[in-house]
């Protein structure tokens, strides 16, 4: 089965074409390679202890675009410890780092006597319309997967979402990562402006995670805000069909297009 990336070496990954990005064919969408690095995390994780701390919060800063090529994975634990850890990953592109990764990961226990709390619970799988992703945005990636779709407004909408390929060939993938392979999406989910009036692409995405979802449609309830001055936020409300597991939100750049004539 096609899979997003093929890994060469312990450090080293082959992008496939499945990665196509939307602001620019010729480069990769970013959003496997934010699950290909919480899945990298989690393996040194594994690599060096057997309690299975679980990732917590992820922060990503996008240092520049990527074309669909090589790239190499650096991890290294910044800040060690029994039960809470911080751990540091970059991906470069020859020799150019492209991506960093800063993950909390924290040690679990059992606080189900006391869980809860008011985030809104996205309307199910089948209040949604199908939806053509590909017919919105360009590139390989947006056409490999299944979506679900519930627009209220320009920059307001539901999405669930399922990818039809796993993010590494031969290699298993903890439902985390997998979610987070596609949590980049919701910043296209709902354009405030029609596609070509502006472009609007993130520099960032940070996600805090209360529980591990699980391995079936990821959902994406989403609302898009822009700033009269050039900078916007994509927040999105993160569920699976228990409700939702955690927040994402995505910083971006706003650059109106100008009129041509």
């Amino acid at each position: 089965m096609t899979a997003y990336f093929e890994r060469l070496s312990d450090s080293a990954f082959r992008a496939t074409g499945e990665v196509q990005g939307a602001w620019n064919t010729s480069e990769q969408h970013i959003a496997p390679t934010i699950g290909l690095l919480a899945h990298l995390v989690e393996r040194h994780r594994d690599a060096r202890r057997d309690d299975a701390l679980v990732l917590a919060r992820v922060s990503y800063d996008i240092l520049g675009v990527l074309p669909i090529d090589v790239v190499e994975v650096d991890v290294r634990v910044i800040r060690p410890g029994r039960t809470i850890e911080l751990v540091e990953a970059t991906l470069s592109h020859d020799g150019r780092p492209a991506v960093i990764l800063r993950a909390w990961l924290m040690q679990t226990a059992d606080t189900s006597a006391i869980a809860g709390g008011a985030l809104p619970v996205m309307p199910p799988l089948d209040s949604h319309a199908e939806w053509q992703a590909g017919a919105v945005w360009p590139g390989a990636f947006v056409r490999s997967g299944d979506f679900r779709h519930r627009e209220e407004s320009p920059g307001r909408a539901s999405a669930w979402v399922r990818p039809h390929h796993p993010l590494l060939t031969g290699e298993t993938v903890s439902p985390t990562a997998r979610a987070l392979g596609v949590v980049d999406l919701a910043n296209g989910m709902t354009p405030r402006v029609p596609i070509g009036a502006a472009f609007f692409p993130n520099v960032d995405l940070t996600a805090h995670l209360f529980r591990e979802p699980d391995e079936g449609w990821i959902g994406l309830d989403t609302t898009v805000t822009f700033g009269a001055h050039g900078v916007g936020v994509t927040h999105s409300v993160l569920n699976d069909a228990a409700g939702p597991f955690g927040v994402s939100v995505q910083s971006l750049t706003v650059r109106p297009v100008p009129a041509r004539g």
